[in-house]
């Protein structure tokens, strides 16, 4: 099938030329899909006993449950943790490439039990290419700890190697995760962004971050675009920035790269908290969604599409609009995927927590118990979320017609934006105008929370009531903020601020802020994922390989007396 780029259309009535940004995405888009990676049936392929993935599926439902991560870094998270289990807590990884082998194989199949990774499907040439990963890290992990021990390094101690392990699996992880979940389209979408984005964003001359203009673009279209906005992903996107040549990297890029660990991981941890990054995020925010959108359109048939478009104007405003209307749909169900999993996972690891806590210390402190109270901080939550849900609107026509809007920008040449967008310099927090905004703030978090600790006694709670219920509602809180960003990641239409937006955002922030504080400090001695770690992961997963080794026993016994 000839390419669409070669083939002009006999009838081109359209009054609109195809910038080369879009022929670029075209391109791309088909070459893309023409060259998609054949599969050979006779290629022996990674296969796992289906009773035994089961059992481990369920296993992994039932711990994500109480363990609650974005739909998008759940696979990545589920890599951290295998490779936490086998390296760190089982031991026995000295660093050569059976070693490497072994993690990589045993790694794919535990993926694949999880319902990860489609059984019978990936080829078992895949496990060299991921030892070949995971091999990099583990020799970085024993240069680093060796340089460390040779110059009497205080970080030789337990703590600082066990940081630097955490750390150093992330990377692994991430970069695992790349190579597992490649999309041909996603790169090609994610170089035109970068590209439109790179002529599109101007620094003032006054700022001192010319140099870091390009990656904070790359960043933001990670954040934004692929929806990876994980710390650990995007410390790998700079390390592949400061190492390009990391992939093929040999034992002598390995042991420079340990020399200078320190200034690398200075320089990274710099980048993700660049003065420029909320900036960035709020513009490419709004062309994550045209791209998203044009990217839906033209996937399904880049050659069709092209082609329409010469025929009629008003083809690819069509197209949009369909899009658009299937998008919205998609977030409102995933919406309520994402609510479910949150009113679970709050009622497994904090509404429980509420009666354990709740009863003992109300006796404890000679109070009577009040059913009422234990009854609503227990629900509470769960509420919360479920009209927090039900009460979010999908983006309407307007936003609709942004969209069009934006995406012909992109594609047209007679709609290409004429004027850049110049980046402000950032406000410093610091001074007097930071210390009045803190003492604003202050104020407005006591005032908050005094006016529902007032509500609170009115109605009869007790002092132990009211931490557990102001405990509960932190976290309800923020949890429905985080579910409802996906229900507004398709709006590109500025909401208009009226005096009950800008007093609710008022009141309501403390409570949001308080709720992301206590969310990663006790994401950290979550005490079920510890249980689910430390206790029961580990013999339940020698249990499923033993079990599967004995299934395979029996099959060849079985095939013998045949």
């Amino acid at each position: 099938m000839p390419s669409p780029m070669f083939n002009k259309t006999r009838q081109q009535v359209s009054t609109l030329t195809l910038s080369n940004t879009g022929k670029k995405i075209f391109q791309a888009m088909y070459f893309g899909q023409s060259s998609g990676e054949s599969t050979n049936d006779d290629t022996a392929k990674i296969r796992v006993s289906e009773l035994m993935s089961k059992m481990a599926f369920y296993y992994e439902q039932i711990r994500n449950s109480v363990d609650y991560r974005e739909e998008f870094v759940l696979r990545k998270s589920a890599i951290v943790r295998i490779l936490k289990r086998l390296i760190v807590i089982e031991g026995g990884i000295k660093g050569d490439s059976e070693d490497a082998v072994n993690l990589a194989k045993t790694l794919l199949i535990e993926l694949i039990r999880a319902g990860y990774l489609p059984n019978n499907t990936l080829p078992e040439t895949k496990i060299a290419e991921i030892a070949t990963i995971l091999n990099k890290y583990i020799k970085l992990r024993r240069a680093v700890f060796y340089y460390w021990q040779q110059n009497n390094s205080d970080r030789n101690k337990n703590d600082g190697r066990q940081e630097f392990t955490n750390w150093v699996i992330g990377l692994a992880a991430s970069e695992t995760e790349e190579n597992l979940n490649r999309n041909k389209s996603n790169d090609a979408m994610v170089v035109s962004m970068y590209e439109v984005l790179k002529k599109t964003v101007e620094l003032p001359p006054e700022l001192p971050y010319r140099d870091d203009l390009s990656i904070q673009i790359y960043l933001s279209i990670y954040r934004n675009y692929l929806k990876l906005n994980d710390e650990q992903v995007l410390s790998f996107v700079l390390w592949g920035y400061y190492w390009p040549t990391w992939i093929t990297a040999d034992d002598a890029l390995i042991n420079q790269i340990a020399l200078d660990i320190d200034q690398v991981r200075r320089a990274v941890e710099f980048q993700l908290e660049h003065p420029l990054k909320s900036q960035l995020n709020k513009i490419i925010y709004k062309y994550t969604v045209y791209y998203q959108i044009l990217q839906d359109i033209i996937e399904q048939n880049p050659k069709k599409v092209y082609e329409e478009m010469h025929r009629d104007n008003r083809y690819l405003n069509t197209k949009i609009r369909e899009a658009c209307s299937k998008r919205y749909k998609t977030v409102k169900r995933k919406l309520w995927g994402s609510a479910v999993r949150s009113i679970i996972y709050i009622f497994l690891t904090k509404s429980v927590l509420a009666v354990v806590l709740e009863i003992p210390a109300v006796k404890f402190f000679g109070e009577e118990l009040n059913p009422l109270t234990l009854l609503i901080n227990v629900s509470a939550p769960a509420v919360l979320l479920f009209l927090a849900v039900a009460l979010t609107k999908l983006p309407g026509d307007n936003n609709t017609s942004k969209i069009i809007a934006g995406i012909e920008e992109i594609v047209f040449v007679e709609k290409a934006r004429r004027n850049t967008i110049l980046l402000k310099n950032p406000i410093s927090k610091k001074g007097v105008l930071g210390l009045i905004f803190t003492m604003i703030y202050a104020a407005t978090f006591l005032l908050t929370f005094g006016v529902i600790i007032w509500a609170l006694n009115k109605v009869q709670f007790s002092w132990v009531s009211i931490i557990i219920f102001l405990f509960f509602l932190v976290f309800a809180s923020f949890f429905a903020i985080r579910i409802k960003r996906g229900a507004r990641s398709l709006v590109v239409v500025e909401d208009r601020e009226t005096i009950f937006t800008f007093l609710w955002s008022f009141f309501y922030m403390p409570i949001i802020s308080t709720g992301k504080w206590l969310s990663g400090k006790f994401q950290s001695i979550n005490i079920f994922v510890f249980i689910f770690d430390f206790i029961i992961e580990a013999p339940f997963k020698v249990f499923v390989r033993i079990a599967e080794e004995w299934s395979k026993y029996l099959n060849e016994r079985r095939e013998n007396i045949n």
